[in-house]
């Protein structure tokens, strides 16, 4: 079933997408990334010796704080700080630096749909930049749902619209960077691995396995975008010293 969609994209067609490193001098790390009009800033601060309470010492702590583009953080911010944390943990290689804690801000440039997989992208560059120890990449993407089709990369009306939507998170690369002998992640061969699922709003098995199917194929594109952009940068970087 074709979908006429208002800014006359494809139903598997993702907005243009923009991302750029070490654009703040005074983090460790830092990134932006964009897609269409949703921009989101992320810069990394550590690690820092010590970890926060109740936290492993054994272990490398990670923290998230989200900054929304105006008012105060409230229940929304909260539950993607949570998110963003945990896939964080995931990927990230917490025992090389243990006993310390490296801080993640999450800056909202502007919200038009996809948010949080665009925040989960920038943090993920700016990880990169901090040079902070890493199993994998992650390459967050964001599929809408309705009545037995999905939509890929929702603008903010599109979300709004429809009945339901998942944020769906997978490793960039089939040929990840996991040690070797490790074929999984989170139990799940690695070229069928999610690293992190969320789903908003009434969604159906189907279309949830949809979602699935569509946003992996649409995980290859991000993951060649963002290998490139990470190419580049080398490149750039190797000219200018």
């Amino acid at each position: 079933m074709e979908v006429d969609r208002e800014d006359g994209r494809t139903q598997n067609q993702l907005r243009p997408l923009a991302c750029s490193r070490n654009i703040l001098h005074r983090a460790h790390g830092s990134a932006s990334w964009s897609q269409g009009d949703t921009k989101v800033l992320a810069a990394v601060y550590g690690p820092k010796a010590g970890t926060k309470k109740n936290e492993n010492p054994e272990k490398a702590c990670i923290e998230v704080i989200w900054k929304p583009k105006t008012g105060q953080t409230g229940k929304q911010e909260k539950e993607y700080e949570m998110i963003l944390k945990r896939t964080l943990l995931s990927i990230c290689i917490l025992t090389v630096n243990p006993n310390t804690t490296t801080s993640i801000i999450i800056q909202v440039v502007n919200d038009d749909g996809a948010l949080l997989p665009s925040a989960i992208n920038a943090a993920c560059l700016a990880l990169v930049d901090a040079g902070i120890p890493m199993k994998h990449l992650a390459i967050a993407i964001c599929c809408v749902a309705k009545s037995g089709y999905v939509i890929l990369d929702p603008t903010k009306l599109e979300e709004q619209k429809m009945k339901a939507f998942a944020y769906l998170v997978f490793p960039n690369s089939v040929h990840s960077v996991l040690p070797e002998g490790s074929l999984s992640v989170q139990g799940e061969p690695i070229e069928h691995g999610i690293i992190t699922s969320v789903t908003h709003g009434t969604m159906s098995v189907d279309d949830y396995f949809y979602c699935l199917d569509r946003g992996r194929a649409a995980s290859v594109k991000l993951s060649d975008f963002l290998r490139r952009s990470l190419q580049q940068h080398s490149t750039d970087s190797s000219k200018a010293g």
